[in-house]
């Protein structure tokens, strides 16, 4: 009761206080859950992607960090193995924005086991790709959407395969725009284009996993609840200024993705803190039968799905 009391008033559950009032209840994964496992986290030179691979890595992954700026893709590296020694993390190039750029990716990699979608963006005026795309839909839903189908005969190769995606609770303030998933009609704003791309990953959440039945692809939808990093002190300073004395770490922020990863519950759920949620919860903003569809149509049309 406690937990869902939390939740429903947000500060409290998505503060740094939630994650320490419920962690008393947690048991951790084996230490070795993920020996002999390879997984890749996209976004991961900093914030909830650095932690999220340097968890990974603790439970035994082997963890490539599939990042834009491969500079700071080796710094994060370094990091992680001083804190993590022995541990096998590598660095690759991949900008989710960008699809020539997610194919390439998907066609060097040879092995999968752990697939997390976390790169995000929030950019403060409306940018289109080179694919022609806005910005965030582009990094937030078509590239991941590509590049986990690209990526599927890795997945079903693997004993138990698992995707996460990385959403926000900022999400739970909109709805499915599948009328403008480009947000190319109103006055643009960065926060909120990034709110409505969030949600349109938690409605991918439960197409994937029955896309993926047959092939026993574990699809995840988590939100880390509110942590303090770089990403969100750079593009959200009013939000962090008001906010740091009670966000997370991001190893806090990390840690409901790490247990998906290493836990594998069943797919197709969306989680905080280690316990699923409800995927909407003001009123008019669950999906609609016919807003999903179009929603799919456009998405797959977008990336070149079959």
């Amino acid at each position: 009761m406690l937990d869902t009391i939390a939740d429903r008033l947000v500060v409290p559950g998505y503060s740094k206080w939630g994650h320490r009032l419920r962690k008393r209840n947690w048991s951790d994964p084996e230490p070795d859950a993920l020996r002999g496992a390879t997984a890749v986290v996209t976004g991961a030179s900093s914030g909830i992607g650095k932690a999220a691979a340097a968890g990974l890595a603790r439970l035994g992954a082997e963890v490539v960090l599939a990042v834009r700026d491969g500079r700071k893709g080796e710094a994060a590296r370094a990091e992680i193995v001083a804190a993590v020694p022995g541990a096998t993390v590598l660095v690759r190039h991949c900008d989710l924005s960008d699809l020539d750029s997610v194919r390439r990716f998907a066609a060097e990699t040879d092995r999968l086991d752990v697939l997390v979608h976390n790169a995000g963006v929030l950019p403060q005026e409306r940018t289109v790709t080179a694919d022609g795309h806005e910005l965030t839909f582009a990094t937030h839903v078509l590239g991941p959407l590509l590049l986990t189908d690209l990526l599927r005969p890795l997945l079903v190769a693997s004993p138990d395969p698992r995707v996460v995606f990385v959403s926000s609770g900022g999400m739970y303030t909109q709805r499915l725009r599948a009328d403008d998933p480009e947000y190319r009609e109103g006055t643009y704003r960065g926060a909120t284009a990034y709110a409505r791309t969030k949600r349109m990953q938690v409605a991918l959440v439960p197409l994937l996993t029955e896309r993926y039945a047959s092939d026993g692809i574990a699809v995840h939808g988590m939100h880390p609840g509110w942590a303090d990093t770089p990403g969100v002190s750079g593009s959200l300073p009013g939000f962090h200024k008001l906010t740091r004395t009670f966000l997370r770490t991001a190893e806090e922020g990390a840690d409901t993705i790490v247990w998906l990863a290493a836990t594998s519950p069943r797919g197709g759920g969306f989680w905080h803190d280690r316990r699923e949620r409800p995927a909407h919860v003001l009123p008019g903003t669950a999906e609609q039968p016919e807003d999903v569809a179009a929603f799919w149509r456009y998405c797959t049309e977008a990336a070149g799905l079959r």
